[in-house]
């Protein structure tokens, strides 16, 4: 798969397909498809996923559920986001996310771009459709990574 700078289109099975954490996510565009302004990503996660409580200091993310059910807390608000609900968590705000109903699938953006390479660091190519198995996470890695790019990661996700 290629990416023109003058334009492309991507089928659901095109993008660079990584597993993270106890993600599946798929990069449809990121810096250097976008001059920098920003990552798309398709996701999925089951039932009970969640990331660890973190800010980003340099992106504002946002999320459109396709599938399935996330209840997130940013800040001091609590929402759950279902089929066709969007969600935009700001820059500097603490959020987490638990997959409430799953498994979830959705369509993630971050401003500007550079998700992607964070999520490339720390995952690794899907070795085949569909969820990875289940694994702890890697959390000192994660806080290393993640000062390199602007994440803190603060904590658990909230239950």
């Amino acid at each position: 798969m290629s990416f023109d700078p003058t334009g492309y289109l991507l089928t659901p099975a095109d993008g660079h397909h990584l597993w993270f954490l106890d993600t599946r996510m798929t990069v449809k565009a990121g810096a250097d498809q976008t001059g920098g302004a920003f990552t798309l990503l398709e996701w999925s996660a089951p039932v009970g996923f969640g990331p660890p409580q973190h800010i980003h200091d340099r992106e504002d993310e946002a999320f459109y559920i396709l599938e399935g059910k996330i209840t997130i807390d940013c800040g001091d608000n609590r929402w759950t986001a279902g089929p066709g609900d969007f969600a935009f968590l700001p820059r500097r705000v603490p959020h987490s996310f638990i997959v409430a109903d799953g498994p979830v699938r959705g369509l993630q953006i971050t401003t500007p771009s550079g998700f992607e390479q964070f999520i490339t660091e720390l995952g690794r190519p899907a070795e085949h459709p569909g969820l990875p198995a289940p694994t702890p996470p890697d959390i000192p890695r994660l806080i290393e990574a993640g000062q390199r790019y602007g994440h803190q990661i603060l904590g658990p996700p909230s239950t």
